[in-house]
């Protein structure tokens, strides 16, 4: 019941922001506002054209590990009685003075994660700067702010901006890319790693950084990503699914059909994912790096 009154009170409110912003967009100077500032940015010369193949491996294992990092990390958080516990070999290269601490077989599966997510997005930075395609995804000029409020304005209005993503994104998404990739993910970064077990009761980084403000920072940052995701793909979706798709998943500027089918195909993927992270299938792979005990 909660739920259902939860979606009504959201479904009127959304409503009614689009009526307001409907009504504002037929002002004269907002009119004048938007012609001033269509929504987007230009690019430095240098910035080369269109999507490159690589991009998309990046976001479909981007997202992958996401989401998978996003279900354990819930289930640490939530799950009082792990279904298995793990403990690390304590030989070979990590080897420590102190045995190695019990932990759920859930955060060894979100450590796992957090760490291939982290090489990901390693390669992922060197690849924009390397190739250029940062200037997409990091602002290059104060107008930005005044042009993400008038592409805000029109997504509102549902009269969606009509830059085209293979050439230049509109204001309002690379701030949300900017914000995601370098502060959010760093973020999340941090805070996980000040939350780990490892650090001793008496370190010195408890007088300044405690990992009660680790935990204050971390849960927020993975409601943040939840956001980002939803409206991320939702947008995909109504602004040109056909074409957005193509984009991303095939490295093609024309509207075909094969990105679409990749997407598929990756949802496919991160669905078998989602079921097939269960203790019993998780027990042979940790075992690998440690003992798996119930």
């Amino acid at each position: 019941m909660k739920l259902g009154a939860y979606v009504g009170g959201a479904v009127v409110l959304f409503a009614v922001a689009v009526l307001a912003a409907r009504w504002l967009v037929g002002l004269d100077g907002v009119q004048d506002f938007l012609q001033r500032y269509p929504g987007h940015t230009p690019l430095p010369e240098a910035t080369p054209v269109g999507l490159p193949a690589w991009l998309g491996w990046q976001h479909f294992l981007n997202a992958f590990f996401l989401l998978l990092i996003i279900r354990s990390g819930w289930l640490v958080r939530t799950q009082q009685r792990p279904p298995a516990h793990w403990t690390r070999n304590n030989k070979g290269l990590i080897k420590t003075k102190n045995p190695p601490k019990r932990i759920s077989i859930n955060l060894w599966l979100h450590l796992t994660l957090d760490a291939l997510w982290v090489l990901n997005g390693l390669v992922f930075l060197v690849l924009i700067f390397a190739t250029g395609h940062w200037a997409r995804i990091v602002p290059t000029s104060w107008e930005i702010f005044p042009n993400a409020v008038s592409a805000g304005l029109q997504y509102l209005s549902l009269n969606w901006p009509l830059e085209n993503g293979w050439v230049n994104y509109n204001s309002l998404q690379v701030l949300a890319y900017f914000v995601t990739v370098f502060i959010a993910a760093p973020l999340a970064v941090i805070t996980g790693l000040r939350m780990s077990e490892a650090w001793p009761k008496k370190a010195a980084v408890n007088r300044f950084y405690p990992i009660e403000a680790a935990r204050a920072v971390h849960f927020p940052t993975m409601v943040y990503f939840v956001a980002f995701i939803v409206a991320h793909v939702a947008l995909v979706l109504a602004t040109g699914a056909r074409r957005n798709l193509s984009h991303m998943f095939a490295a093609q500027e024309d509207a075909g059909w094969l990105g679409f089918w990749i997407f598929l195909v990756s949802v496919a993927v991160m669905a078998a994912g989602w079921f097939l992270a269960r203790p019993a299938l998780l027990a042979p792979i940790a075992s690998l790096m440690g003992r798996v005990s119930r």
